[in-house]
């Protein structure tokens, strides 16, 4: 394999984060942008995205309309990544401690991301989603994502992605397995989490594709290093049946479905007016003002995400402050709803609930639609 194809190896040990140089930080992320990942930056000795600056933090908008992203700063986690040689020079440059994380959908990759926690399965309906496990199968000793695809793989007479030697395949440093495939046909797959109850492959495996970012090999956090597993150092195409698969639980945008038009003011007071009574009428208020955050999940980016989920929040925040609707429970919807449009983008989503709630409180929203 030619050294331009190698990423710079990682002399730090699992528990030691030493400080890095600017060389293998910088050849790192250009490697990726010259593969033509986009990346954008990793807290130091973490693999969350680096923090937004106070003016993102503060107040919820959408992405593509930050004044950040122009200028060529990193809020926004993935939406902020870039194949700009200039500006990942700038970046890693200055703050060479930053690790490397990788947006999937602009790079083209679906990443197959199995976790090794060691936990008590779930139901048995949740473990391979849509595949029925009988009650007389044994399932002692499934206890990781490693198993549940083992399983997925034999039913359907392949190899478990966990073992295709043909592919990059990076080790993590909680013992769990990165699995890179390159997406074909330029299919926009969703992500997803595996312990999600709505779309999900199997459980304890996760799907990083658009709308997620993976951490690029090499990178190393206070926990350890992504240390690819052997010499394969190029995605391989997504197998066919594992594309099935996928398709089959739900990660691929259904076809030309639009988004629903928005419920005029007079129905919208109509229906708010209605949630101050029985139950099941305050469910079909919460369900009516949570529509235009679900609407979002029919595509995997865009969409003004951050603004439909600000504008419930806010919504709910009212309903509280009335005395028409549990906090909790307001709580609960809101990051179900936004999970379920944008998997895996769950600090941003609490970021955007907790500023849009607050906002709401201060401006009770009563049973005739108005605001006192």
């Amino acid at each position: 394999m030619s050294a331009e194809l190698q990423f710079p190896r990682s002399d730090s040990q699992a528990h030691v984060l030493r400080k890095p140089s600017v060389a293998a930080s910088l050849a790192t992320a250009m490697e990726c942008a010259r593969r033509g990942w986009p990346v954008h930056p990793l807290a130091a000795g973490r693999k969350t995205p680096a923090a937004n600056c106070t003016t993102c933090r503060d107040n919820a908008h959408s992405p593509a309309d930050c004044p950040c992203l122009r200028a060529g700063r990193w809020c926004h986690s993935f939406h902020a990544a870039t194949l700009n040689g200039d500006r990942i020079h700038q970046w890693w440059g200055q703050h060479p401690e930053f690790g490397i994380g990788v947006s999937c959908g602009p790079a083209g990759l679906v990443v197959i991301d199995i976790d090794a926690h060691g936990a008590e399965p779930p139901v048995r309906d949740r473990i391979l989603p849509g595949i029925p496990i009988g009650d007389q199968v044994d399932l002692t000793g499934l206890a990781t994502g490693f198993h549940t695809l083992a399983v997925l793989a034999a039913l359907r007479g392949q190899r478990s992605p966990a073992d295709d030697t043909t592919t990059l395949r990076v080790r993590t440093p909680s013992g769990g397995l990165h699995v890179w495939y390159r997406a074909t046909g330029n299919r926009p797959w969703k992500s997803s989490a595996g312990s999600s109850p709505g779309r999900a492959l199997a459980w304890q495996v996760d799907i990083r594709a658009h709308g997620s970012y993976i951490i690029a090999p090499g990178t190393t956090t206070q926990h350890g290093t992504y240390a690819p597993v052997d010499d394969v150092r190029e995605p391989a195409a997504l197998p066919l049946w594992l594309a099935q698969e996928l398709a089959r639980t739900g990660h691929l945008p259904a076809p030309a479905i639009p988004a629903p038009r928005p419920v005029p003011p007079r129905a919208r007071q109509a229906v708010l007016a209605a949630g101050g009574g029985a139950h099941g009428s305050a469910e079909r208020a919460l369900a009516a003002v949570l529509a235009p955050v679900e609407a979002c999940g029919q595509v995997s980016e865009g969409a003004g995400f951050s603004d439909a989920l600000n504008r419930a929040a806010f919504t709910l925040g009212g309903l509280i402050a009335a005395g028409r609707l549990a906090e909790p429970d307001a709580v609960q919807a809101l990051k179900e709803a936004a999970a379920a449009a944008r998997p895996g983008q769950d600090l941003r989503s609490e970021q955007i609930i907790r500023s849009g709630l607050a906002a709401g409180r201060q401006k009770p929203l009563h049973a005739t639609g108005r605001r006192s």
